[in-house]
């Protein structure tokens, strides 16, 4: 008795539409995605009766009671605030900012850091505060 060999033929599984599919939610959620720069440090915001939330801020600039000024988790000096919202500004032109300054801080400091600010061309700023009880 003779066997007979099949020739066997190989069999694969095509993965190439799911690895379409895969990147294409990829693309999706980065697109659809906003990224938020955080201060880098916590700040005890002053309280506010007519407090309102923010949804839509892109930059975070914090000031400590000790005054100093944090942006994108880094210490920065008032005379490089503007240089970085620029280059904040840049990656999301229709973004605001917001001023997270502490209780303890310097209001003298709080208004410096908005001028550097508006003189970025930004228009939106914001000073975070605490709803009130």
């Amino acid at each position: 008795m003779r066997r007979r060999y099949r020739k066997q033929e190989d069999s694969e599984i095509n993965i190439t539409p799911m690895l379409d599919v895969v990147f294409i939610m990829l693309i999706f959620f980065i697109v659809t995605t906003s990224f938020v720069k955080e201060s880098g440090i916590d700040i005890y915001r002053p309280s506010a009766k007519t407090s309102e939330k923010k949804n839509q801020a892109s930059i975070m600039i914090a000031i400590n009671s000790a005054g100093e000024i944090w942006m994108d988790r880094k210490k920065v000096d008032i005379r490089f605030v503007r240089a970085n919202v620029e280059r904040l500004r840049a990656e999301n032109p229709e973004g605001s900012v917001v001023i997270q300054a502490d209780k303890g801080s310097v209001t003298d400091l709080l208004v410096q850091v908005m001028d550097q600010v508006r003189l970025a061309g930004v228009k939106k700023i914001s000073v975070a505060a605490t709803k009130a009880q």
